[in-house]
Parts: structure tokens; C-alpha cells; sequence
């Protein structure tokens, strides 16, 4: 799955660190979910999306 976590955080200026923080992972977290790597569930997704004020959908896509 896809996503544009990495693009909104940047346009919030917010470092992973600071995303992170808010959202109560680790820096390792957010950097595993921006590149891919790991999928989050659906609690950290919906937190993600209500913190960078954007619609789930908007944020991760399927890939085909």
C-alpha cells in the first residue's frame, strides 16, 4: 500500500519525530510506514489522517 504521509508531514512542517510524538510510536514507525515497509493499523491510520487533516483515502492507496 501506498501512501503520501511523508509529502503531507513535510507541508505541516513536522519532522518524524515530531509526528511520531503526537501520535505515540516511534521515530522508526512513521519512517517504516513512509517508505512502505510497514502497513498501520487501523487506529494509527485513522490518527495519522486526523492529525494531518486529510481523509484516509486521500493518504494511502492500493497498489494494483
Amino acid at each position: 500500500m501506498k501512501n503520501k504521509i511523508k509529502d503531507l508531514r513535510k507541508q505541516k512542517n513536522l519532522r518524524q519525530e515530531d509526528l511520531a510524538l503526537k501520535l505515540g510510536v516511534t521515530r522508526q514507525t512513521i519512517n517504516a510506514v513512509e517508505n512502505n515497509k510497514y502497513n498501520p493499523t487501523l487506529e494509527l491510520a485513522m490518527k495519522l489522517a486526523k492529525l494531518l487533516e486529510t481523509p484516509v483515502e486521500d493518504i494511502f492507496q492500493l497498489e494494483d
